[in-house]
């Protein structure tokens, strides 16, 4: 079932945009399905789970953290992600940044925009984007924008929320043509990755349309 999930969302896929298996509280069973149908990158947000399925998942399995991840934990997720999709705040960034200096090695990030309708969510606002753009960083390497739509079933919310993030994507990548590599956007997931393609998204975060629901 697993297989036929992820196959049946590549055939709708558009060329250019990559799909996470968002494998939180899912078993490295159910990865190993996934894996066996040709999926090779995963999404995971908690970096103890992260940190307990990396050894057990085959060495060309690539990993993206997606969650709010705490400083304190740095050790447990940097060392082995291609990118931390989640960067919510300055503090974050100069933790990953100054990490990734220490260990010689530069780390893809996507920037997080809160949208502000769902005080719940992390994220950084479009003028903190701005000034973060605008300062060297050294130690990581600015991919695009990471984002959520407003928690609804009003189709015309998401598409709005997705559409303004796009807008503001496709802006900074004209405001600030020295970041060459400012080339991803990530939005949508099981209940609305369709809607995030049309609206621009180059990678989906797709969960339970693949694993079903959460085991725990």
């Amino acid at each position: 079932m697993i297989g036929e999930n992820i196959r049946t969302i590549l055939t709708e896929l558009p060329s250019g945009v990559s799909l996470v298996a968002v494998s939180k509280f899912h078993p490295v069973e159910a990865l190993m399905e996934a894996y066996r149908a040709g999926q090779r990158l995963f999404g995971e947000n908690r970096p103890q789970e992260l940190f307990a399925k990396v050894p057990l998942m085959p060495p060309d399995t690539r990993w993206h953290f997606i969650g709010h991840l705490q400083t304190n934990k740095l050790k447990m997720v940097l060392p082995y992600v291609v990118m931390v999709q989640s960067v919510d705040s300055v503090h974050l960034l100069q933790s990953i940044n100054s990490w990734c200096l220490s260990a010689g090695k530069v780390m893809d990030v996507l920037l997080e925009l809160h949208l502000g309708a769902e005080q719940t969510k992390h994220g950084l606002t479009e003028a903190g984007i701005r000034e973060i753009l605008s300062d060297e960083w050294p130690g990581v390497r600015f991919r695009g924008l990471m984002g959520m739509a407003t928690n609804t079933d009003d189709q015309d919310v998401v598409r709005a929320d997705f559409r303004r993030i796009s807008a503001l994507f496709r802006a900074l990548r004209e405001d600030y043509p020295g970041l060459e590599a400012f080339d991803q956007l990530s939005i949508g997931m099981s209940g609305d990755w369709r809607l995030a393609v049309a609206e621009g998204s180059t990678i989906v975060r797709i969960g339970t349309s693949i694993f079903g629901e959460r085991e725990y």
